[in-house]
C-alpha cells in the first residue's frame, strides 16, 4: 500500500496559488515593484516569483512585508493561517499517524539515528539540508515536530520501542562532533527507559540483509500489523501479510546478529569518547 499524498498536496499548492496570486495583485495595485519587494523582505528576486507564481510556498516574512509596503492592512497577512507548513512530508503523514497510536515500534535504521532518537541539533541539521532547500519556516515546524513525536517515548510507557541501530549511523558524523557527541549521549540516556530498548549491529554482521535499507515494523492497539519504509525519494506503508511478515522475519535476523542491550550502550560509549 503506497500512501496517498496526492490530494493534500494538491490543496497544499492550490493555496500557495492563490495566495501568490493575491500578493501579486496587491503589488501590481501598490505600484510596487517584484524586485523592491524582494529587497524589503531580503529575498532573491526569483525566490518572491516562485512565491507569487505558486511553486513555492509564500513565507511570513514575505507576506507581512508585502502587506506593508502594499498597504493590506492585514489582509495579506491573513493568508498565513492557510499556509502553514505540514509537520511532515506528505508522504509519510499516514505512517505517523500510526506511530502515534501503536503498541509495539520496531525500528532497523542504517545510515542515520531514527527520527524517534534525534537531538535537536542533529534533526536541525538533517532537515535543513532537505534538497530542494526548504524555508526557514517549514525547517523549524518539522524540528518541532520531530521532538514532539519523542515525548511518547516516556508519555507511553505501555507502548514497546525496540531499535537496532546499524554501526554506520554512530559513525556518521551529522553537524559538528560536538552535535554527534550529544546525540550518542542522548541514546544512551534513552536506552534507560525500560519501554525500550536500543542495540547496535556492527559492520560486518548480517551484510546481506542489513545493508538493503531501514525499515519500521509496527503493531496497532487492534492487533494489526504493517510494515514501513522510506527511501529518500517515496515512502511506502505495507499493510500486506506477506510483506509484512517478510520483513519481520529479515528484521529477526538482523536482531539476532546485534549486540545485546548492555554491550551496545557500550559500543555506543566507546564512540562518543572517540569523537
Amino acid at each position: 500500500m503506497r500512501v496517498a499524498s496526492g490530494e493534500s498536496q494538491q490543496a497544499q499548492q492550490q493555496n500557495w496559488r492563490y495566495c501568490g496570486a493575491q500578493i501579486k495583485l496587491w503589488r501590481d495595485g501598490a505600484g510596487v515593484g517584484r524586485q523592491a519587494l524582494a529587497d524589503e523582505a531580503g529575498y532573491d528576486y526569483e525566490y518572491v516569483k516562485s512565491m507569487e507564481c505558486g511553486r513555492r510556498r509564500p513565507t511570513l516574512r514575505l507576506l507581512q512585508v508585502a502587506d506593508q509596503m502594499c498597504g493590506a492592512r492585514g489582509k495579506l497577512l491573513a493568508g498565513h493561517e492557510f499556509l502553514k507548513p505540514e509537520p511532515f512530508p506528505a508522504r509519510s503523514q499516514e505512517y505517523m499517524a500510526l506511530e502515534a497510536e501503536a503498541i509495539v515500534v520496531h525500528h532497523y535504521a542504517l545510515g542515520l539515528v531514527p527520527g524517534l532518537l534525534q537531538t535537536e541539533g542533529y534533526a536541525r541539521r538533517l532537515i535543513s539540508e532537505s534538497c530542494p532547500p526548504l524555508d526557514d519556516e517549514t525547517v523549524e515546524e518539522r524540528v518541532r515536530a520531530r521532538l514532539a513525536r519523542q515525548e511518547a517515548l516516556t508519555r507511553r510507557s505501555g507502548t514497546v520501542y525496540g531499535f537496532v541501530i546499524h554501526e554506520a549511523a554512530l559513525r556518521t558524523e551529522v553537524g559538528a562532533q560536538d552535535v554527534m557527541r550529544q546525540q550518542l549521549l542522548t541514546l544512551l540516556k534513552i536506552g534507560e527507559l525500560r519501554n525500550v530498548s536500543i542495540q547496535v549491529l556492527p559492520f560486518g554482521k548480517c551484510n546481506g540483509l542489513a545493508l538493503n535499507g531501514p525499515f519500521v515494523l509496527l503493531e496497532t492497539v487492534e492487533h494489526e500489523h504493517f510494515a514501513y519504509v522510506e527511501g529518500p525519494e517515496t515512502s511506502v506503508l505495507h499493510a500486506d501479510a506477506d510483506k509484512v511478515s517478510y520483513l519481520a522475519q529479515v528484521h529477526g535476523m538482523i536482531r539476532m546478529q546485534a549486540l545485546g542491550v548492555e554491550e551496545s550502550a557500550a559500543r555506543i560509549r566507546k564512540v562518543a569518547e572517540e569523537l
